[in-house]
């Protein structure tokens, strides 16, 4: 026997039921929204801020890393957009004089004599050995000195010294020779790579740019506005101030240069200041 099922059982939802639902899950999700989306977007905020943060840390920690290597007295900044500096890949102490425990005095050296000298001993071992091409500076007292090419020699060869007594190494020099600064009497030199002399790190505001140039040669006149497409370092920078202070006066040992970079993008911006005390002792 068939069961009769009436028509009030079968019954569904109405078209007006269905639409008072979709209201109120709408207004539900409404509610939802407005109190979710605030912080979905501060979520992302703090997120961009973080990124544009370790953007411009690393940044500024790159240009100090060239700071602390840098010859002593060669940063120089143009404007406060560009800044250079004459790069150190190496260094150590030369002989100063020669040996005059032997009958017959010996040792190549470098002196404040008014004839350069093309041999020199090294009386200390080195991380990185010179190359053919390589500088080597000695005494530097200002940027216009080193930029200039004064007091600087070109490396024509570096190898273990055949008479140790004299020193660990012995660098050749071309030609035109070399001689430490009238009464420098430091002894110290450094080996500054041949194919990157000078090194430059330049603001683009315009373009929202900041550039690392490497140059192989060096030049008295800066040269910060032919950053070309080199090397980025950072993007999306809308202020850039570099400052240096050389601490003028008898010394200049303890300079300091600060860094200030702002980098934006997708609606926030993030200031962002480093300082690093520079030795310019020669």
């Amino acid at each position: 026997m068939m069961k009769h099922i009436s028509p009030k059982a079968e019954r569904g939802f109405s078209l007006v039921e269905l639409i008072v639902v979709i209201v109120v899950i709408g207004i539900i999700g409404g509610i939802f929204a407005m109190q979710v989306l605030p912080a979905i977007r501060a979520y992302l905020a703090v997120g961009q801020r973080a990124a544009l943060t370790g953007q411009a840390d690393t940044a500024l920690r790159r240009i100090v890393a060239d700071v602390r290597r840098a010859v002593p007295n060669s940063l120089r900044v143009s404007g406060n957009q560009c800044l250079e500096l004459v790069p150190g890949s190496d260094g150590g102490r030369y002989r100063s004089d020669q040996d005059y425990s032997t009958a017959t005095a010996s040792g190549d050296f470098l002196s404040d004599d008014p004839t350069p000298r093309t041999a020199f001993h090294v009386l200390t071992p080195w991380n990185k050995q010179p190359v053919i091409g390589d500088r080597i500076v000695i005494g530097n007292q200002n940027p216009n000195d080193v930029h200039g090419g004064v007091n600087v020699g070109t490396v024509d060869s570096a190898a273990l010294s055949t008479d140790p007594a004299m020193g660990v190494y012995r660098i050749g020099l071309t030609s035109a020779g070399l001689r430490a600064p009238d009464g420098y009497t430091g002894a110290r030199f450094m080996v500054v790579p041949g194919n990157e002399q000078t090194v430059g790190y330049v603001c683009n505001i315009n373009a929202g740019t900041l550039r690392r140039v490497t140059y192989p040669s060096l030049s008295l006149a800066p040269r910060c506005a032919a950053a070309g497409n080199a090397a980025l370092v950072a993007t999306g920078v809308t202020a850039c101030n570099f400052v240096f202070v050389a601490n003028q006066g008898a010394t200049q040992q303890s300079g300091f240069v600060q860094l200030q970079l702002t980098l934006s993008g997708k609606g926030e911006s993030v200031p962002l200041t480093l300082g690093a005390h520079v030795d310019n002792t020669p």
